[in-house]
């Protein structure tokens, strides 16, 4: 938007700001997808997701139009881009309170529009409600726009809206899409360009997993994502979208929107706070020639449920990153020459290979084929697991999940989920999961709050996920999952059933001597304390949790030859020791081993280092 009705307005002095000192920190001299993924980092990280409930309110904050049609005797007018005309008369307005489902002709009410339809995402959260690109939009043009992807009009001519925006065939040169598109009002494509280009920085590594094809030929399809992580869109869109970034610089109203949303979101859109770097990202000289296939692909470490791959790392300065393929299969992509394969069944054979791939995505050929078989049994968790259910008075609900899997976790296709009742159909349902994202280290918790929350040990600030999504509005009557992709991985609660008489005022903390999730709930694994309990809350690991007795153990001597002595009190209460090779396999095993002695036998190992686990407390030591 470049045109205004008027020089002065008046709003807070603070909504004139930018970026907070530092926010940006670590882009300097970067260029590239290598700039875009740093962008992600920084505006996926501490933020805030709304309930979609939630966004109407938001838009008497974030849309006013004290732009165009500003009325004095009337600040509450919304700025709608799909209906508000700058260079004539705007036919209608709304204010937030004229919500509505649905419309037969345009000026009736708003709708809140994804201007990346949801449909590319299944309505999952946070994408669902993410003010960047879900806006107040006029009922009858957004019910007209359907998913159809932004265009230049071309010659046939569909509809024609009061303030001259359009569907239309596509028009938009070297698209080979020939179905229909939507071209808004010329005043508004950067503002719509630059919230597209946010949405796949801020959901860089969920992009391969939306539906980025979605027609029957490329003719017909109607989302432009590529499918890739890094361009993230198809080229012909992608230079539709710098065109109109280019042509339609940032606007007073984007700066002020950017300033409102960081305040409720606590994200921004890079590309309003600095424009430059949108072609410094995505305008890059192309790569025509084949990369080198990695070398020496091997595996660091074999578990039951996991690989750690490693090889050695190229050495062209092009190449973007690298594809993982199991069993032919692609399993994902690394931008380091490392990758953790997980989510494997135990002695089972697996075979591995690894592509590098360009800018440009070209691949090279495989690199040699590494296969392994993964162990009978180890001392690692199988998954995550839920180790801590905050349940309490208003909005007081929290999550902590545990990392004891033995390597790092990537959580893109982790989902909360939870049932609901339906008193009209009397029926239990799922609302869209809120899924996660990052990467959450071994022996590492996290917790997911809800940020109306108001308990004693925790704030937003110290969460890892803060989220009023549906799934963190349980009363105690609901049942929750943690899933991987479709599958359960851990539950609270029974699923179709009220859980209220279960559930109702309590919180729970897992015993330390459930070490793996179980899709089945069962109330013995946990300890319930009252309503808004909330100690130590992210802060211990699965094996410290609070209410449990830690017994200090010890052993020596360490390093050891034939004999390994264990020193501790109530040895005697101990069920079992294991030991194990730092891969995780069991190499030892014995019942009640301290029944009539403090040590164990260990002259049968191999010099090297080991794992001693006595029930659910490992220590290290090193066999001579």
């Amino acid at each position: 938007m470049k045109q205004f009705l008027f020089s002065v307005v008046l709003v807070p002095a603070f909504l004139f700001s930018q970026a907070p000192t530092n926010y940006y920190n670590g882009t300097a001299g970067v260029t590239g997808y290598e700039l875009k993924s740093k962008l992600h980092d920084i505006v996926s990280t501490k933020t805030i997701t709304w309930h979609y409930g939630d966004l109407p309110n938001f838009y008497g904050q974030t849309d006013l139009d004290h732009y165009y049609d500003y009325d004095a005797s009337n600040d509450t007018i919304l700025l709608d881009m799909y209906s508000n005309n700058p260079t004539g008369v705007t036919a209608y307005h709304y204010t937030k309170e004229n919500l509505i489902s649905s419309a037969g002709t345009e000026g009736l009410g708003y709708n809140r529009e994804h201007m990346m339809p949801q449909s590319s995402f299944n309505s999952n959260y946070p994408m669902y409600s993410d003010l960047f690109f879900v806006i107040p939009t006029d009922a009858r043009i957004n019910q007209r726009r359907s998913n159809y992807p932004y265009g230049i009009a071309g010659s046939t001519n569909y509809h024609t809206f009061t303030n001259g925006s359009k569907i239309s065939n596509n028009g938009t040169p070297n698209s080979g899409y020939t179905g229909r598109v939507y071209e808004p009002h010329p005043e508004f494509k950067g503002d719509i360009a630059r919230s597209l280009l946010y949405y796949v920085v801020r959901y860089e590594g969920k992009l391969n997993s939306f539906n980025f094809y979605n027609g029957s030929s490329p003719a017909n399809d109607t989302s432009p994502l590529d499918g890739t992580e890094e361009k993230a869109y198809e080229d012909w869109f992608l230079a539709l979208l710098l065109q109109w970034h280019n042509n339609d610089p940032v606007s007073q109203r984007e700066i002020d929107r950017n300033n409102i949303v960081y305040g409720i979101q606590k994200n921004r859109n890079p590309f309003i706070d600095h424009p430059e770097w949108v072609n410094a990202i995505w305008s890059q000289n192309p790569v025509v020639v084949i990369p080198a296939a990695p070398e020496n692909l091997s595996a660091s470490q074999v578990s039951s449920y996991f690989v750690n791959l490693n090889w050695t790392p190229s050495t062209d300065a092009d190449v973007l990153g690298y594809k993982i393929y199991q069993n032919g299969v692609s399993i994902g992509y690394s931008k380091t020459p490392s990758f953790t394969a997980d989510h494997l069944s135990s002695s089972t054979l697996y075979q591995f290979t690894v592509k590098a791939y360009y800018r440009n995505y070209t691949e090279s050929v495989d690199s040699n084929l590494l296969t392994v078989k993964t162990l009978e049994q180890d001392i690692y968790a199988k998954d995550l697991l839920i180790t801590k259910y905050l349940e309490g008075t208003d909005s007081n609900t929290a999550l902590e999940i545990t990392n004891k899997t033995g390597h790092a976790v990537n959580l893109s296709k982790y989902r909360i989920s939870a049932q609901f009742y339906n008193s009209t159909s009397a029926n239990y349902y799922f609302p869209a999961p809120y899924e996660l994202e990052g990467v959450v280290e071994n022996n590492q918790t996290f917790v997911i709050l809800n940020p109306n929350s108001n308990f004693s040990c925790i704030t937003n600030d110290d969460a890892r996920f803060v989220s009023a999504a549906p799934q963190m509005t349980f009363n105690g009557s609901n049942y929750l999952e943690l899933r991987y992709a479709s599958s359960t991985i851990d539950a609270i609660g029974t699923k179709g059933v009220n859980n209220f008489g279960t559930l109702a005022d309590i919180s729970l903390y897992r015993n330390s001597s459930v070490t793996n999730p179980s899709f089945m709930f069962n109330l013995a694994e946990w300890q319930a304390y009252p309503s808004d309990y909330c100690e130590n809350v992210g802060v211990l690991s699965a094996a410290e949790i609070i209410g449990t007795e830690k017994i200090e153990i010890s052993v020596y001597p360490n390093p050891a030859t034939n004999i390994l002595f264990v020193k501790g009190k109530q040895l005697e209460k101990i069920k079992n020791a294991t030991v194990h090779d730092f891969s995780g396999k069991q190499i030892l095993n014995w019942n009640t081993p301290f029944k009539n002695g403090n040590y164990i036998d260990v002259q049968k190992l191999l010099p090297g280092v080991y794992i001693l686990k006595l029930d659910h407390q490992t220590l290290k030591f090193i066999k001579k």
